[in-house]
């Protein structure tokens, strides 16, 4: 997918809703070569998705082996909305919180006390944490309106010229 297609992709309205989200899945190989798919917390900064994690979370490990993955951001809501992106990961060794872990965890439902405490908690456990940057190689919109699975749009496809034969 060429960079335009996949600019295109990801500043639709909806995708930017999607992007604007909480949790994604991400989807990596594992150094056994069997497959991970993690919730995890993001940021969109406009290029990139950021996620963040500690220095000695086991995803790492296979992120340096294949920094190749998939994340899957969707709705709970019928008919789903679904954004796919695949990219290439950079991991970014940080000391301290990275402002992104910040931000990306400000959107739960805390009092100011609780994310006061929150805040706290975080800084005396990470002495630094690990940026996973996403660069985006493909994307795709799925919304079951004007988007399709590619396997759906071809039986859609194929029952057309049927109709039409």
């Amino acid at each position: 997918m060429e960079p335009n297609e996949i600019s295109e992709v990801l500043n639709r309205p909806l995708s930017r809703e999607m992007l604007a989200r909480d949790l994604a899945r991400l989807a990596y190989v594992a150094k056994d070569g069997t497959p991970r798919s993690v919730p995890i917390a993001f940021t969109w900064n406009g290029s990139q998705i950021v996620l963040c994690t500690s220095k000695n979370a086991p995803k790492l490990h296979a992120l340096r082996a294949n920094p190749m993955v998939a994340l899957t951001i969707d709705t709970e809501v019928h008919p789903p909305k679904i954004l796919l992106v695949r990219g290439r990961v950079e991991l970014d060794v940080v000391e301290g919180i990275p402002e992104e872990y910040l931000t990306m965890n400000g959107t739960y439902e805390m009092t100011a006390e609780q994310r006061v405490e929150w805040e706290a908690e975080v800084r005396s456990l990470y002495d630094g944490m690990v940026r996973i940057v996403v660069t985006p190689t493909w994307a795709k919109l799925i919304d079951f309106e004007t988007t399709l699975p590619s396997a759906v749009e071809e039986l859609v496809r194929e029952r057309a010229e049927r109709q039409n034969a």
